[in-house]
């Protein structure tokens, strides 16, 4: 593996940790080495210590993803025994030159057969760059062995965002696949690395009794909430050129809303389940600024800490106009979803951390067990990806006791509860993918850009109009207008725990 921005914060926070993780399970190949490229000086020996360090902040740290009491030292020896570290500036050709240099050396000592992943864990405006320099280099030419030679292959991995609006998106697409074939091309979306994401289709085509109510017949309407305690901390910089739009609808949460709302793919290979997830999302109505509501958060208090206004962070416009959160209510134009709104919302220095999909089934007709002028209880499916992984199912039951009263009771499964002790950070899973071939979980060229075109409307839209920010306290539950969007179906988001402080 070639790992472009190898002293980033992705490789150190997530990308190392995985590798460590799948070395640890028996699953990183023997036959693998690891080049790291950056610009900032260095050597191998700096670049481990480095990595080291960031592993040793996560022992004990509850709330990380990679949650572990101690370094296994024969495991990390091994790992960093597999490394390589290259210096260079990603616009000159010497350095590809490098890199070939070091993927022939991969290759005889430790038997990587010409195999190659290049992971572009750098800045959207390098892929092209590197993409092209790699093409020209020679580095991503692949051969099946027909010309009597040995069979390799050469895979790319891109990180969101892709492209920064339709046209973006559209030329970025136009450019790499100048280069690459798309099944060289694994566009990499981590939430998909989460259990409880790809346990959706098993979930759904697994379990018949739901398939059949899977559709709007039976759904009232979908809820897919993705919000975070953390303000934009150090990416100030990153944030004024992204904002919550670009940096988590386009792929996050439509990526979650395609595998909850697509059709039963005919076979489950990655050529029927990618092209299923690319159907509805080209099935999705573009998102009319009436239909959305953006938001920036003021001062406040998070998790019982003081919090600043996002224009008062560091590397942000005192008079910035970027959304730190988005709500959107959309429609999916195909039998089975029609009439149904799918309700997604995202944002920073919220109440709490959540991330799931809820599902709210129609109420059961007559009503026969509730008063009059009652609103009966709705039942919710849950499938909950941060935190505690799991699927709640909320039901009516009747109360002990001599009168019909109903009460709102749950059925939880917890995948620790389960499954203990199994380390995951979200990318072991999708890099295990790319190893093998298996582009199931990513995203192809084609639902990248009808994402970008549901989403248009409000880009062009909130460029011209000057938003009334900031709109929401930190430490809320966002502002007041995206209960109001809801609330004109009369629907209501599901509530955010507020901070309670341990006694």
């Amino acid at each position: 593996m070639v790992l472009f921005g190898a002293g980033g914060d992705l490789t150190r926070r997530l990308v190392i940790p995985a590798l460590y993780n799948l070395l640890l399970s028996k699953t990183l190949p023997d036959k693998f080495a690891l080049i790291g490229v950056d610009l900032a000086d260095g050597n191998v020996e700096s670049w481990a210590k480095r990595l080291r360090e960031m592993l040793e902040t996560f022992i004990g740290n509850r709330s990380s993803d990679f949650d572990i009491t101690a370094i296994d030292e024969a495991a990390w020896t091994t790992l960093v025994s597999k490394m390589v570290y290259i210096q260079g500036d990603l616009t000159k050709p010497d350095l590809y030159a490098e890199i070939g240099k070091a993927l022939e050396a991969a290759k005889s000592g430790h038997d990587t057969q010409g195999n190659a992943i290049f992971y572009l864990a750098v800045a959207g405006q390098f892929f092209g760059t590197v993409i092209d320099q790699l093409g020209a280099a020679g580095l991503v030419t692949q051969s099946d062995g027909s010309d009597g030679g040995a069979k390799f292959w050469r895979r790319v991995v891109i990180e969101k965002p892709f492209g920064h609006d339709l046209a973006s998106s559209q030329a970025l697409n136009a450019q790499i696949l100048k280069v690459l074939k798309e099944d060289q091309i694994y566009r990499i979306d981590h939430f998909l690395g989460k259990e409880t994401v790809q346990n959706i289709m098993a979930f759904r085509f697994a379990n018949g009794f739901f398939e059949r109510i899977w559709n709007r017949d039976a759904i009232e309407q979908v809820q897919i909430t993705v919000t975070e305690t953390v303000g934009v901390e150090t990416r100030g910089k990153f944030y004024e050129n992204t904002g919550a739009l670009r940096d988590m609808v386009p792929n996050h949460l439509f990526t979650l809303l395609s595998m909850v709302a697509m059709e039963p793919p005919t076979s489950f290979d990655a050529a029927s389940i990618r092209s299923k997830k690319a159907e509805v999302v080209e099935a999705i109505r573009p998102c009319q600024p009436s239909e959305a509501v953006r938001g920036q958060y003021d001062a406040g208090s998070v998790l019982g800490k003081t919090a600043v206004p996002y224009r008062s962070e560091a590397n942000v416009d005192p008079a910035s106009r970027i959304e730190t959160y988005v709500a959107m209510q959309l429609s999916i134009d195909n039998p089975r979803w029609e009439g149904v709104p799918f309700y997604v919302r995202t944002g920073k220095h919220l109440t709490e951390r959540r991330t799931e999909i809820a599902i709210s089934f129609k109420a059961a007709p007559g009503q026969p067990f509730h008063k009059e002028g009652e609103a009966p209880q709705p039942n919710w499916l849950v499938l909950r990806t941060a935190p505690d992984e799991g699927i709640f199912l909320s039901l009516q039951v009747k109360q002990p006791g001599p009168e019909m009263a109903l009460a709102n009771v749950g059925m939880l499964f917890r995948y620790d509860d389960w499954f203990a002790d199994f380390p995951n950070v979200g990318y072991e899973t999708l890099i295990y993918d790319v190893m093998v071939g298996d582009a199931t979980l990513f995203m192809r060229a084609d639902m990248v850009e009808q994402a970008w075109r549901v989403v248009q409307p409000l880009q062009d839209a909130w460029a011209k109009e000057e938003p009334s920010f900031p709109n929401y306290a930190s430490g809320s539950a966002g502002p007041q207008a995206s209960d109001d969007l809801l609330a004109r179906a009369g629907h209501a988001w599901r509530t955010l725990k507020p901070y309670a402080p341990k006694t």
